[in-house]
């Protein structure tokens, strides 16, 4: 079984009925490890020991936001700033992420058809997502297909509660992989 840390960065949850239903749906799943990192660094002032010791200890990582001026929230970019050090996750010496599978686990207020190249926002996801992909492969990791939610303020709760669902099923294929 492959250990799975989520990294969740959401500066405003109580805002997203969405996200708290993806977190709901994960929270106390054996195997893994949900790190809500504006919770836990309300400063900014990230540990990146701790975290790398954490990114150490777990197969798969998963970055979980909502989908932000097309990028993340600026807790994980801070994240990513301090953490993915030269020497250890890229670089001379910087192997120790080698082989690791991750995974973007996104929403978005807008539709899906908005992220197409007719759509107006002029790209699709896949392009957007360009810089965790390479992020991901100059550490040496495996970049998985994304999990996205689209158009979330349109989603009645049934609906949400049935994207949780599908969430939980992706976590759990990915710990078993």
């Amino acid at each position: 079984m492959a250990r799975v840390l989520i990294l969740f960065a959401h500066p405003a949850l109580h805002r997203s009925r969405v996200n708290v239903s993806l977190m709901d749906a994960v929270q106390g799943m054996e195997g893994v490890t949900f790190r809500d990192l504006y919770e836990e660094y309300p400063n900014l002032h990230i540990d990146f020991e701790t975290e790398q010791e954490l990114l150490l200890e777990h197969d798969v990582i998963v970055w979980q936001h909502p989908f932000y001026w097309y990028s993340a929230p600026a807790i994980l970019k801070e994240w990513q700033d301090v953490v993915l050090k030269y020497g250890f996750a890229y670089g001379e010496g910087g192997t120790k992420l080698a082989g690791k599978k991750v995974m973007s686990a996104l929403t978005t207020g807008g539709p899906e058809e908005a992220y197409q190249r007719e759509g107006y926002n002029r790209y699709t996801m896949k392009e957007l997502l360009a810089p965790f992909d390479q992020t991901a492969r100059l550490c040496g990791m495996e970049y998985l297909e994304p999990f996205v939610i689209h158009g979330v303020r349109q989603l009645t709760d049934e609906q949400i509660q049935a994207w949780a669902q599908r969430y939980k099923q992706c976590i759990l294929e990915l710990r078993n992989l």
